[in-house]
């Protein structure tokens, strides 16, 4: 990706005598899609889940949030001169493709990389037709998986079956993850759901009602892995089989980072006028 952009800003130099990336439609596409790559988004996506499977959850975090702010700025940017085709084209393709690859997977990491895929598809399309939209779009990307990633973290699951296993430690914070689960895949009357509404509600607005179906058709697989996460959570649970009050084992106590995070995933949803009119 950096290798292209360097490419890319050389031959717009050499070609017409200045530094400035957008006086060519040929250097502004390869840079986007250098950009893409950055951002994980499909087609050029194919490294963003085996990273994330390979490295810690904590470092899974920073990819999945932080790692995106300098991508997403540059097309922030370049907005007037960004190839709208080729971002709805890839919007949408990172929408689909981000459900469909996440639905026969057991790592969470290799879940939350897809999930983290198909929410950049929905960036890109606010990006191209809204742009007001993309900040709080990408703002309450960051608080659900940031929530999402911090639940995981915390109970050290790396798997499905993990989080079977972490139900009897604490049940009130699973049973808090299991809803962050369900904000991520956009249902109503949680934080989730704020952006698909609205980037939904722009789409028909304007003469994209086709894409703004097949966005919200895109949206189903997503959430069904969500929700057969939950599912697989609550029927893997163990029983309860000790009468002690005390356990020798002691609740970790959750950090309060996490706590806020969660509860803003989860509670943001009636302030979304409020946010819609100052973001």
């Amino acid at each position: 990706a950096a290798a292209l952009i360097l490419f890319a800003s050389t031959m717009n130099a050499w070609q017409t005598g200045f530094w400035d990336i957008t006086n060519s439609t040929y250097t502004t596409t390869i840079i986007t899609m250098a950009i893409l790559m950055k951002l994980g988004a499909a087609p050029v996506h194919l490294w963003y889940p085996e990273v994330l499977q390979g490295t810690t959850l904590n470092t899974a975090l920073l990819i999945s949030t932080w790692q995106k702010l300098a991508p997403l700025s540059l097309l922030y940017m370049m907005y007037p001169n960004l190839p709208n085709n080729l971002l709805l084209l890839t919007g949408l393709l990172s929408a689909l493709l981000g459900g469909w690859a996440g639905l026969n997977q057991t790592q969470t990491r290799k879940i939350m990389a897809h999930s983290s895929i198909a929410h950049m598809g929905w960036i890109l399309v606010a990006l191209n037709t809204t742009p007001e939209l993309t900040t709080l779009t990408l703002l309450i990307y960051m608080i659900t998986t940031t929530a999402m990633f911090s639940s995981l973290n915390t109970f050290a699951t790396k798997t499905i079956t993990d989080m079977g296993t972490a139900w009897s430690s604490s049940p009130m914070a699973m049973t808090l993850t299991l809803l962050t689960l369900t904000s991520l895949g956009g249902l109503p009357p949680l934080t989730g759901f704020m952006p698909k509404l609205l980037i939904l509600n722009d789409l028909t607005m304007k003469p994209l009602l086709p894409l703004a179906t097949t966005l919200a058709l895109a949206s189903l697989p997503s959430l069904f892995f969500y929700i057969r996460m939950a599912h697989t959570t609550t029927l893997t649970t163990p029983p309860t089989t000790t009468n002690i009050e005390h356990k020798w084992r002691f609740n970790a106590t959750p950090l309060s980072a996490h706590t806020a995070t969660t509860a803003m995933a989860l509670l943001l949803m009636p302030l979304s006028p409020t946010l819609h009119m100052t973001i």
